[in-house]
């Protein structure tokens, strides 16, 4: 796999009892990044800037991608205390992490767990937490492309668009979203999209550097939800992009990064 700038590669690694596919490029420190409820959807032009500075590690969550499903995992917590393990024989401790919706949650929950597990953590859309105003979008209630067409709030201007949501899909696409739905729905179907004791065990990352990135018209997971991110890991930072939606990532990338850079380099 591989861009203009930097090079990517992609294995299978057996580790903590399981196989799990790896995406990694790159050079410097270790960043995690943890992918949102629809897989890893390749290397964007912020994986590459990120890159140039960091080495990417970017697993698929066990049942996502080439990863296959551990059964014993039946909510997130499960998910954070098998990536606990699996990071630690992966030596992959004190890491700076970016994690995505889904995967901002996984990293939330690490982060109660094991807070000296991540150096700096960046939450971006975080689902995990009920808005206390508006509702986490019901995914299951739609299929992965119309899923895919709501991440932007303006999908004709974000160039990046058709790379993570192509016009015509193949099959394959089409078959790793349904799949990616469905162990979603494993996760986080029963209370939806959150858990009710995060706000309270976030009081334990209150000396991990903590960044919360949301876009201000998130129609996935509201803006309350993020506010009480902040509200609850003490001394974090909450930054709200404007004319953006669930991925600021690729809606407002230089923003995004902008903010993500100053962050790391920060003492």
């Amino acid at each position: 796999m591989s861009t203009a700038s930097s090079t990517w590669t992609e294995e299978i690694i057996e580790v903590a009892g399981s196989r799990l596919q790896m995406v990694k490029g790159g050079s410097g420190a270790p960043l995690l990044i943890l992918h949102d409820e629809m897989g890893h959807y390749g290397a964007l032009r912020w994986h590459d800037t990120l890159a140039a500075n960091n080495t990417l590690h970017i697993p698929s969550h066990p049942g996502f991608g080439e990863s296959p499903r551990l059964e014993w995992i039946m909510n997130m917590r499960d998910l954070a205390g098998w990536y606990l393990r699996a990071l630690d024989e992966l030596g992959l401790q004190g890491v700076n992490v970016i994690g995505h919706s889904l995967g901002g949650w996984l990293a939330a929950e690490m982060a109660t767990m094991c807070p000296q597990q991540f150096n700096k953590m960046v939450l971006v859309g975080a689902a995990g937490i009920k808005p206390p105003v508006g509702e986490i979008l019901d995914i299951f209630l739609v299929t992965g492309e119309e899923y895919l067409d709501a991440v932007c709030l303006d999908n004709a201007a974000t160039p990046e668009f058709a790379s993570v949501r192509p016009p015509e899909p193949s099959p394959e696409q089409v078959e790793a979203w349904a799949v990616a739905r469905e162990e979603a729905c494993r996760l986080s179907w029963k209370p939806y999209m959150h858990y009710p004791a995060l706000p309270q065990l976030l009081g334990r990352v209150q000396d991990l550097p903590t960044l919360i990135v949301w876009g201000a018209q998130d129609g996935m997971v509201p803006l309350s939800a993020g506010e009480v991110y902040h509200q609850s890991i003490k001394g974090s930072r909450l930054e709200v992009i404007d004319d953006c939606g669930h991925r600021p990532d690729i809606e407002k990338t230089d923003e995004f990064l902008a903010l993500v850079q100053d962050f790391f380099a920060e003492d």
